[in-house]
């Protein structure tokens, strides 16, 4: 007799299966529904790690699939060194820092910008007038390529303008000292860093001086633009300064490497410029953040994921979805197909043959144990009563004609192997043949 699985046996190959199946389903779900973590370094006077703090919390909390891990550097340039070297996935920097090679912006995430200022009551009213004064260079050496634009602009070092790296909380000093005669800052105009720039002047507020050149030097230097200082942004009444002035400023990025994926650089710049409409009425410094340039040729490229955001590229839901919607279906029949095989391969769900088949195997197993004729002509009359009860249902058109022909098959071949049986047996009881 053929050898056939128990029961229990096909239980056991089908939960072993089940088990793969749902591991595999598990690990899919599990590798399309968790989010993506970006590290974002952030420095500057703690600002800039504030708000990716802010953005961070929101993402976490509204269950983004993009997160953010706010690595806090202290200045802009730690923050550069450690998306250069490869530290950070993300960062916020200003343009003219080095080592943005591979970096492609997301957002503009503020404006830096330059002012050159002198106390009110300075008789310096024109960048002419600093030769052979110093300038105090507020957060150094993240300002050096600022300054090397400078002097290229208008000979600064030539005329003996001397330029003195100074923290903010030693630029009171200087100023009241006269160690200085201007300081050069380059800070966002908004009301937190305007006060705490007019507080460094004391009871004299500061006047900007203006930067005539801005334009050719934003041509040879292109991190940075030229810009105009709005009338009265350092003090309304009477206004500081008096009137639009001309000036620069240096974008601050939120950057990202060149290498990250354009769906998951998608989705942040998304929920980033989601975050700054819900917050920025309790975040004002939100309300810098912008769409860059999405010009080819801009300083710092756009990433493609955020190119994709920004130019309305996104795919619609049935871009997004239309596989699902097309190929679900086929999925939902292929699993109802496997679970209704599983549950007939056990032996649970109906046979089309009323089990007759499964009968008849055991009877050809009985054949071969029987010791006596009345044994098997026993094992006959099942035969007969298994074939009668198939052919009333082929009768009232409940069976197939592929499972009457197999059941025809199999009690030719168990008949058989009881013909072969009844030579091997003896024709009258064992008992008789003692006596």
């Amino acid at each position: 007799m053929p050898f056939e699985l128990s029961q229990w046996t096909r239980i056991g190959l089908v939960l072993i299966v089940g088990v793969i199946a749902a591991g595999a389903a598990a690990y899919g779900y599990r590798f399309f529904t968790t989010p993506v973590v970006f590290t974002v370094a952030a420095g500057s006077d703690g600002e800039a790690a504030n708000v990716m703090k802010t953005i961070a919390a929101r993402l976490t909390s509204s269950k983004a699939p993009v997160r953010l891990k706010v690595i806090e550097t202290g200045t802009m340039q730690a923050a550069a060194e450690q998306f250069a070297t490869k530290k950070a996935d993300l960062a916020v920097v200003r343009a003219d820092l080095p080592g943005l090679a591979d970096a492609r912006s997301v957002v503009v995430a503020a404006q830096g910008v330059v002012m050159l200022l002198v106390p009110s009551d300075s008789t310096i009213d024109s960048i002419a007038k600093l030769k052979g004064k110093a300038v105090g260079v507020v957060g150094g050496d993240i300002n050096a390529a600022l300054v090397q634009a400078l002097d290229k602009a208008y000979d600064l070092i030539a005329n003996k303008v001397q330029f003195k790296n100074l923290d903010l909380q030693d630029a009171p000093k200087a100023i009241a000292s006269k160690a200085v005669s201007a300081l050069l800052v380059v800070a966002p105009a908004t009301p937190r860093y305007v006060a705490a720039t007019r507080a460094v002047f004391g009871q004299r507020p500061p006047k900007p001086i203006e930067l005539e050149a801005a334009g050719a030097i934003a041509e040879e230097a292109p991190a940075y633009e030229s810009y105009d200082l709005p009338k009265g942004t350092l003090r309304g009444s009477p206004p500081i300064p008096d009137d639009d002035l001309t000036t620069l400023r240096v974008p601050i990025y939120l950057v990202a490497n060149k290498s990250l994926s354009d769906d998951s650089v998608t989705a942040l710049t998304r929920a980033i410029i989601d975050i700054r409409r819900e917050l920025v009425g309790s975040t004002p410094i939100l309300s810098q953040i912008m769409s860059p340039s999405t010009d080819k040729d801009a300083f710092i490229p756009l990433h493609g994921g955020a190119s994709i955001y920004f130019n309305g590229d996104e795919q619609s839901f049935l871009d997004e979805w239309g596989n699902a919607l097309f190929y679900g279906p086929w999925l939902a029949g292929g699993i109802l197909t496997a679970l209704l095989w599983a549950w007939k391969f056990i032996g649970f769900g109906p046979e089309s043959d009323g089990g007759a088949r499964r009968e008849l195997w055991v009877l050809a197993g009985r054949v071969g144990e029987a010791s006596t004729h009345d044994e098997l002509i026993a094992i006959e009359d099942e035969i007969d009563a298994i074939l009668m009860r198939r052919l009333a249902k082929r009768e009232s058109g409940d069976e197939e004609a592929t499972d009457a022909a197999a059941l025809t098959l199999l009690a030719h071949r168990l008949q058989h192997l009881i013909d072969r049986r009844r030579q091997l047996v003896p024709a009258v009881p064992p008992a008789a043949n003692a006596a």
